[in-house]
């Protein structure tokens, strides 16, 4: 049987319970431990799917085609394996099952409530991952903050797991905020006491307690935290900031986080941690050779969330080239014909990001046609790559009136076009290509020479493809489709043969990258930009030699 961790947070929101779980995870995989991490959010929402970028970050796709929260994506990047349906829980989808059931009368005429119909879901699904044999230790965390109303009955469903399951086979770690008042010079430890207190009224007693904190906590301190939320002082955790989440773990492992929760659960076989490659990582990280600035053009650039995939993304790859990797946010929405060179000037590379919706796309069509023209490296993602079909088809096949009938439905030139299957269909949630697909890339193409292969895998995300009905047009003037679906022969990826580097992918291949497998793309994309600069210092450097003689 697998052991269970539960992860919940107080006092504010956003402190990183992700983050934590996705460390301690990765600690406890170091140490030859088979580990998942599962996330329960308690928002009504069935899924991510319908929620703006703005509402909840981005929505991350797992290979099984489920659409989850973000902190999927960490673990994943972390833990480098994928998760699935089963890793992201909602209420909403706690309810809609109870509510299912029980128009089939699978309840045999009882009173259906919270308690309990609706927490033994919540514990059921608690459990699935553990009972597959699969895993030594699953991870849940608990979305929310503790107090809130609506993660009331995912508290009561991890209070009743640990009344049923043996002690040992369960713990709870508590993240806290320790705030720092500066007018008083002092961490105050009230809000952390409070935040114990109210989840101890829920019958839930934590065993660890992590204080993110931006100072240094004192032993003092951490006996004041252990006496007054009645744990251990070795069970009180400092979560310092880090320069950068995958410092995390390493922290964690100082302040013994792993050792602890082992001992709880009484795991006495492990090794010591294997993070040889994740210490390499590190240090290409923090020590690059090299930088280059990456324009993400985009309409969600207020909420870094939003693209948090492609920005981790390029942390890897920048690691794997021992490059520093400065992004630059360039609205899209603001982007025009006449100051396009203005806006993109001084950069390195241009990667135009996925989204949804008609605003922002001209500008992004604009973006596309100054690095096609000045020879600047492209990467083009889902509706990325769809702009760049749009801009070639008007300006280079003369098109004018080219567009995806996403945006304009009455266009005489759909070059994308709603996939056929799609067209009948008017719910939101659910209807889109999602999840992992094959493609078959060309050989001798640029495509090709990123991946090393001529079969890959990829997730989507999407409703809207290229037009087949155009390709022969676009490849006779230059644009190669490299890349295919092999059953559908839809377009995966489409490149410029006569572009230093000019590539558009219909997928997601952002959703796959790991600091161990740094995702192919986006190494090939930094290596490009990083070339670019350096033949931009090449024609700078004799026009300066030249002036100071």
């Amino acid at each position: 049987m697998a052991k269970y961790i539960f992860v919940t947070g107080g006092v504010t929101s956003s402190l990183g319970k992700g983050i934590i779980a996705a460390s301690l995870a990765k600690l406890l995989q170091a140490r030859g431990l088979k580990v998942t991490i599962q996330k329960f959010d308690p928002y009504i929402n069935v899924d991510p799917g319908t929620l703006n970028p703005y509402e909840h970050g981005e929505c991350f796709v797992t290979e099984d085609g489920a659409e989850t929260d973000l902190d999927l994506g960490h673990y994943e990047r972390f833990l480098n394996i994928f998760t699935s349906q089963a890793n992201n829980v909602t209420t909403g989808r706690i309810y809609q099952t109870v509510i299912n059931k029980e128009r089939e009368g699978a309840y045999l005429g009882k009173t259906v409530q919270v308690v309990p119909h609706i927490t033994d879901e919540i514990k059921r699904r608690m459990l699935h991952l553990g009972q597959t044999g699969e895993f030594d230790i699953v991870i849940t965390e608990i979305g929310g903050t503790v107090g809130d109303i609506e993660s009331l009955p995912f508290v009561e469903a991890v209070r009743q797991l640990q009344w049923e399951l043996p002690e040992e086979d369960t713990l709870v770690v508590h993240l806290t905020l320790i705030p720092y008042l500066k007018a008083a010079k002092e961490l105050k430890t009230k809000p952390t006491q409070h935040s114990v207190r109210m989840l101890s009224q829920e019958g839930v007693h934590p065993d660890i307690i992590v204080c993110r904190t931006e100072r240094t906590l004192t032993p003092e301190l951490r006996r004041k935290i252990a006496l007054f939320c009645n744990v251990k002082m070795e069970a009180v955790i400092e979560a310092a900031d880090a320069p950068t989440i995958y410092e995390v773990p390493l922290a964690m492992m100082r302040e013994q986080l792993d050792i602890i929760s082992l001992k709880k659960l009484n795991i006495t076989e492990y090794r010591e941690p294997e993070l040889a490659r994740w210490k390499e990582f590190l240090d290409k990280l923090k020590y690059p050779k090299d930088k280059v600035a990456i324009g993400l053009i985009g309409k969600y650039i207020e909420l870094q969330d939003a693209y948090k995939s492609i920005l981790e993304s390029f942390v890897h790859a920048g690691a794997m080239n021992e490059c520093q990797v400065q992004i630059i946010n360039v609205h899209s929405e603001f982007i025009t014909d006449e100051n396009v060179s203005e806006k993109l000037a001084g950069l390195d590379g241009l990667l135009v990001a996925p989204g949804f919706g008609h605003r922002g796309v001209e500008g992004k069509i604009v973006a596309v046609k100054y690095a096609r023209e000045n020879k600047m490296p492209f990467f083009g993602i889902c509706l990325g790559m769809q702009m760049a079909v749009i801009e070639f088809a008007r300006n280079v096949l003369g098109l004018k009136d080219a567009h995806s009938t996403e945006m304009n439905p009455d266009t005489k030139n759909p070059v994308i076009d709603l996939m056929d299957e799609q067209k009948k269909i008017t719910a939101k949630g659910g209807t889109m290509r999602l999840g992992s697909y094959p493609c078959e890339i060309k050989e001798g193409t640029l495509a090709h020479s990123i991946y090393g292969k001529t079969s890959i895998t990829e997730r989507h995300r999407h409703r809207w493809e290229f037009n087949n009905s155009y390709l022969e047009q676009f490849e006779k003037a230059g644009m190669m489709a490299s890349g295919k679906n092999p059953g559908t022969n839809l377009v995966e990826i489409v490149e410029l043969p006569n572009h230093p580097f000019f590539i558009g992918v219909q997928y997601h291949p952002e959703l796959k990258s790991t600091v161990e497998n740094p995702q192919p793309v986006f190494v090939h994309f930094v290596k490009a930009a990083r070339e670019y600069a350096e033949r931009k210092d090449d024609v700078k450097s004799p026009v300066l030699q030249g002036e100071s003689a």
